[in-house]
């Protein structure tokens, strides 16, 4: 069994616009380890979605390949191997939080065990929560829900875009912190498209930082920070050095 979790290896993707043919990625390496939290930084435009698409089969590479845990994004996704978090958590508002969580069960056809759905509950902190329908809910609370949902069919991969972006940054950071817990339980390969550098220091593994389009990987940084993290971290000089290494290669100065 391979230990990659994510592999990429000379991937190209492009669109074609009208008359015009548009490269969103070009020559994208990047090998991550299995169990490991990544995250994508980068301009707007430069490909950080396209490459999550691409790994969770919703779109096709031009050339090059692209395997996670070892398998074709087609393959994993047809295993139930995958499961992708967007920043709109698309819940039904007809159903409660313990349905919209049982509706991930339902499309892959999985038996539904009560003990199974209550442990993801809990996990992510909505126990009291179960029967309420999504418009008596938080935002940070609906995106609970549907990290619940991804949770739910046991994925090898969890990818993330940029699920906390449409929260105030007293709920996104909240949400940071549960998700490194639940991170720390599960042991799922993660891979996190985000704008934040704080935010990409504070969870990851490791930031791949990527170029302006056609998006290429500039720099591989691994995150030496001891685990568990909380924020304190982020008043720790190493932190800041991280943020200050990646801004300099975002805006130029590297």
């Amino acid at each position: 069994m391979t230990a990659t979790g994510i592999d990429l290896q000379k991937l190209r993707k492009t669109f074609t616009v009208g008359r015009s043919t548009i490269t969103a990625l070009d020559d994208v390496d990047l090998t991550v380890p299995r169990g490991s939290l990544i995250s994508l930084v980068g301009p707007s435009g430069c490909g950080k979605s396209t490459i999550l698409r691409i790994l969770g089969g919703l779109e096709r590479a031009s050339s090059g390949v692209a395997l996670v845990h070892g398998e074709d994004p087609d393959a994993a996704r047809r295993n139930r191997h995958i499961s992708i978090a967007f920043q709109d958590p698309s819940l039904l508002p007809w159903r409660s939080v313990r349905g919209n969580i049982e509706l991930a069960l339902e499309i892959v056809g999985r038996p539904i065990r009560k003990t199974e759905v209550d442990d993801v509950i809990a996990l992510v902190g909505l126990t009291d929560f179960e029967k309420a329908r999504p418009a008596q809910l938080s935002g940070g609370m609906k995106q609970r829900v549907a990290i619940a949902r991804s949770l739910i069919t046991e994925p090898n991969v969890l990818l993330m875009d940029e699920p906390f972006g449409a929260l105030d940054d007293l709920t996104r950071r909240r949400l940071n912190l549960e998700l490194m817990r639940i991170w720390s339980e599960r042991d799922i390969t993660t891979l996190l498209v985000t704008h934040s550098i704080d935010e990409a220091v504070l969870l990851s593994d490791v930031v791949a930082v990527m170029t302006a389009r056609p998006g290429r990987v500039h720099s591989v940084i691994p995150i030496e920070l001891e685990r568990p993290r909380t924020v304190a971290v982020m008043r720790d000089p190493v932190f800041r050095s991280y943020e200050d290494r990646i801004s300099a290669i975002l805006f130029g100065d590297d």
